[in-house]
C-alpha cells in the first residue's frame, strides 16, 4: 500500500537477522547474514549512518538490541560466541562478553546495566555491562534457547526454545515460575520469537510452525 510504506532501507547483501528501533532517537538498527549491522535514520530513507562488523571480525551477528541504561550504545550478539557492546555514533567497541557457544539472542535488561544472552546449548546467561564479567549461567531448556524477553517493569523474564516450551523466570531469584508448551515442532525448530505486551497483561509468540500466539 504506497499509502503506508515509506520506502526501503537499501545496503544488505543478505538476510536480515534482526531489527529494533529507538523511539528517542528516530533510529533503526539491523543485523545481517551479510555480516554487517546497520543503523539507519528511520525518518527518512538514506544511506545506513553507520556500518558495524564491515570486516566480520567478530563473525556473523545473530541479534542486536539497544542498551537501556546508555542510549547511545547498542549491544550485539555473533555465531562466534562473542557479544560486543559498540557505541553507536563513535562505531567503537566498548567490551567484548565472551562464550564458548552460538548465541541466538542478546537482550538488554530494561532498567539494568546488564546483558541477557540465549545459548544453543540451552544456557542463558546474564553479563554486566559495566565489567564484561558473567553474573550467572544456567541451563534453562531441553534443546537451543532462541529467543527472550524482559518485562517492562525488569522483573520477569521469558524464554522460548526449539524444545516448544515458552519459561517465565524470576530474575531476582533466577528460578523458572511456568512453563508451558506453545508449539509444535517443524524440521526440528519450534520457538522463533517471544514478546511482551509494554502495558497490558499479555505474551506472544511465534514459532516455526507458522503460527503467532497470544496468551492472557
Amino acid at each position: 500500500d504506497p499509502s503506508v510504506l515509506r520506502g526501503a532501507f537499501v545496503g544488505h547483501t543478505d538476510a536480515v537477522w534482526g531489527l529494533v528501533y529507538s523511539g528517542a532517537h528516530q533510529r533503526l538498527l539491523s543485523c545481517s547474514a551479510d555480516g554487517t549491522i546497520r543503523l539507519w535514520k528511520a525518518t527518512e530513507v538514506a544511506p545506513a549512518l553507520n556500518i558495524f562488523n564491515d570486516n566480520q571480525e567478530m563473525g556473523i551477528p545473530s541479534s542486536v538490541d539497544l542498551v537501556s541504561s546508555d542510549p547511545s550504545l547498542m549491544v550485539a550478539s555473533f555465531n562466534s560466541g562473542h557479544t560486543s557492546i559498540f557505541n553507536m555514533e563513535t562505531r567503537q567497541r566498548i567490551l567484548t562478553l565472551d562464550s564458548s557457544c552460538q548465541i541466538n539472542r542478546v537482550i538488554s535488561h530494561p532498567t539494568l546495566p546488564i546483558s541477557i544472552t540465549a545459548h544453543e546449548d540451552r544456557h542463558i546467561k546474564f553479563y554486566d555491562n559495566n565489567t564484561g564479567k558473567l553474573i550467572h549461567s544456567m541451563v534453562a531448556h531441553l534443546d537451543a534457547v532462541t529467543s527472550l524477553a524482559v518485562d517492562p517493569n525488569g522483573l520477569y523474564l521469558m524464554s522460548g526454545s526449539h524444545d516448544c516450551s515458552i519459561r517465565l523466570w524470576n530474575l531476582e531469584s533466577k528460578t523458572c515460575i511456568q512453563e508451558f508448551t506453545a508449539h509444535r515442532k517443524k524440521f526440528d525448530e519450534s520457538i522463533h520469537d517471544v514478546a511482551f505486551h509494554p502495558s497490558k497483561c499479555y505474551i506472544a509468540s511465534a514459532g516455526a510452525d507458522a503460527l503467532a500466539k497470544v496468551f492472557v
